[in-house]
């Protein structure tokens, strides 16, 4: 009698995905109110932005597959580009130039570049034979949210984190 039971629950659970999607939760219920006072935001911007997040949400859901068709792939479910294969890599490297003479880094050593961010070493120590102004560079991702400067390409890379 049990066993038929929790038959029928598991086969009702299934039959009906609407159980297993979370309802909306506005912003003001997620986040701490003094950070969200921080941040500065009116009444009606914070009702927009919940409108769009809940928007984007149930778009979102629909473009989940049904549990009932998990293993039926269609034209639908294919997305335009495939999933990244580790965790930090699916964002794209960062070209600009850096601010200044660079003779070379070590860890605390900051770069600014031109765009307006900041990368500060965490790991790596390098002179460079000649200081050079204004370089190329490149910040490229690693996996789990690393990044790595480049100042040229056979050079070894310096760990770096985004400071602004």
């Amino acid at each position: 009698m049990r066993a038929r039971f929790f038959l029928a629950l598991a086969a009702l659970m299934l039959a009906s995905p609407a159980w297993a999607q979370p309802a909306f939760v506005p912003l003001q219920q997620r986040v701490d109110p003094t950070k969200l006072a921080d941040i500065g935001l009116s009444t009606a911007q914070l009702d927009a932005l919940n409108r769009l997040l809940q928007d984007t949400e149930a778009a979102h859901q629909q473009n989940v597959p049904d549990v009932a068709r998990a293993g039926v792939p269609s034209a639908a479910d294919a997305s335009p580009r495939p999933a990244p294969m580790h965790i930090g890599l699916d964002e794209g490297p960062i070209k600009a130039r850096a601010t200044g003479t660079i003779a070379g880094w070590e860890p605390g050593t900051l770069f600014t570049l031109d765009n307006g961010q900041q990368w500060q070493v965490l790991k790596g120590r390098m002179t460079l034979r000649h200081a050079v102004q204004d370089p190329q560079i490149e910040v490229v991702p690693g996996i789990a949210g690393r990044w790595f400067l480049q100042v040229d390409p056979d050079l070894p890379k310096a760990r770096v984190f985004r400071v602004r």
